[in-house]
């Protein structure tokens, strides 16, 4: 697969020490450029001079909280990076307080590897234009032109409808990953409708008949019992 050649440059605010180390380790294998803040305030006089591609904020920090951090920068900035609260604040009230003040994306802890890694590159690609600008995706006998509207398999043009194609990308572009269904109806379909999320299902069928995404072409496109799918390459 072509890469994008520009390394991801995010701050990220915790302060839980232990914590950060497992998440930052994810990010360096991810190949993530990281400055790690553990205070708002160390955070605030670094922003000014450094531009980042997404914020990851904790809530509670031992000066401030992160929603403050961010009307901060807010107030210092008229182009703000996308901003993930990731915390372990659950509360439906604290959720929209942030979404509402202009927060991106809000990932409650615990949370798996797959699933902060999944919600920080679908952020990137909507956000980002260098992300937006990677259009042909590169596996091989796998080939997906996003622009074009096309895959190629074994050099034949496959006929995918647009969800299918969508849906495809999104997979391809997160081997490994496990990805709910609700997740995929969400960042696909631009729903957040569980009772539609039999969609996915119907999908995700399609496409391993019609892009051979089974183990004896070197795929698994995997069901995982009332998790969602994971696309692995096949030993």
């Amino acid at each position: 697969m072509s890469e994008v050649n520009k390394k991801p440059k995010i701050a990220f605010l915790e302060d839980d020490l232990a914590y950060a180390e497992t998440i930052l380790e994810w990010f360096g294998d991810a190949g993530y450029e990281v400055d790690h803040f553990v205070t708002g305030l160390d955070f605030l006089r670094k922003f000014s001079n450094v531009q980042y591609d997404l914020c990851i904020f904790d809530w509670a920090l031992p000066d401030m909280e992160g929603p403050d951090v961010m009307v901060s920068i807010k107030l210092r900035s008229n182009k703000l990076p996308p901003i993930i609260f990731l915390t372990g604040h659950s509360s439906e009230d604290d959720i929209v307080r942030v979404i509402e003040s202009g927060a991106d994306d809000y990932i409650v802890k615990p949370a798996s590897r797959q699933l902060i890694m999944a919600r920080i590159n679908a952020l990137l690609r909507r956000t980002q234009p260098e992300y937006k600008n990677e259009t042909v995706c590169d596996f091989g006998s796998l080939k997906i032109d996003t622009k074009q509207r096309q895959v190629i398999l074994d050099g034949e043009e496959i006929k995918l409808t647009d969800k299918e194609l969508d849906l495809a990308w999104y997979f391809l572009r997160n081997v490994g990953v496990l990805l709910s269904r609700t997740h995929l109806m969400q960042v696909v379909w631009g729903s957040s409708a569980d009772i539609e999320t039999r969609k996915v299902d119907v999908h995700v069928s399609h496409l391993r008949t019609k892009l051979k995404l089974t183990p004896e072409f070197g795929w698994k496109l995997t069901s995982i019992y009332q998790q969602g799918y994971r696309l692995e390459r096949a030993e």
